[in-house]
């Protein structure tokens, strides 16, 4: 199998082209196996890249647990840069089927190759029981839930995916590595959750570290930075337009008027390989 190892913020996932290739064997023991960091290529999971009826391609996405996800802003951009530099649709705007719904993307240029992309995320689902989330609001904005005798106020929606997002002072490794996995696995999470640790330094800025369903910490979450914004407009702390910084690098999100959700950011290709 030949595989393209791509990045967005440092977001990284192992790339199969289905157009040209099939994947070997079992798809959840593949994404574990070339997600390891030790014994495989190493990511945060497996993305197909395969033929659509209804887009210019469709978009698969396994976390490195092996779960199959629904959204990753990161991997859209990606797969959009991958589409026009190998000549699979080499147009300015692309759309790539994902989940129950195609999501267009805008991408820029640089010597004839992909930099950047800017991917329309669409409306976030604020509905408690479509995040899905046992929560009491619609969405959960502020609530204090319990996570072994702590309370913490989270705000939650989703953007084809569960997210929890916390504002904090200050984000620290026992936030984010200790209290993430608590709240992805937490029994008001029948999804489980991606879990957003964001500090706010002004209106139209933040910093954030996510710990992901299925992949724990990465260097950067697409969905993730949109959820926190929409979080951040839902509890009056942030505008609709903000830069956000992540380990990996910066993202920009912004919730316009028309009620989609605009992410973008660099999408890079590391090398090429095949496995095993």
């Amino acid at each position: 199998m030949h595989f393209t190892k791509m990045h967005g913020a440092g977001n990284d996932y192992v790339y199969v082209d289905c157009f040209r290739d099939t994947p070997p064997g079992e798809l959840s023991q593949l994404a574990r196996d070339v997600s390891d960091r030790h014994t495989g290529v190493g990511a945060d999971g497996l993305i197909l890249i395969e033929p659509s009826e209804l887009a210019d391609a469709r978009m698969r996405i396994f976390n490195a647990d092996g779960s199959e996800a629904g959204m990753c802003g990161n991997g859209l951009r990606c797969v959009a840069k991958y589409l026009y530099d190998h000549d699979i649709a080499r147009k300015s705007q692309l759309t790539i089927e994902t989940g129950s719904r195609c999501v267009t993307v805008d991408v820029e240029m640089r010597d004839g190759l992909v930099e950047r992309a800017r991917v329309d995320m669409g409306a976030p689902i604020l509905a408690s029981a479509e995040i899905p989330t046992t929560l009491p609001g619609d969405p959960p904005v502020n609530v204090l839930l319990d996570v072994d005798g702590e309370t913490y106020p989270v705000t939650c929606v989703s953007m084809g995916n569960p997210h929890c997002v916390l504002f904090v002072e200050a984000i620290t490794d026992e936030l984010v590595t200790g209290l993430g996995p608590r709240l992805e696995h937490h029994v008001a999470f029948p999804q489980r959750a991606n879990v957003e640790f964001v500090h706010v330094v002004s209106v139209n800025e933040i910093e954030m570290r996510v710990w992901e369903r299925g992949s724990g910490e990465t260097r950067a979450c697409g969905s993730g930075a949109c959820a926190a914004v929409v979080a951040g407009v839902l509890c009056e702390r942030l505008e609709r337009s903000v830069a956000v910084h992540l380990p990996g690098g910066d993202l920009d999100v912004e919730w316009d008027a028309s009620g989609s959700v605009f992410l973008a950011g660099p999408a890079v290709e590391v090398f090429a390989g095949e496995w095993p």
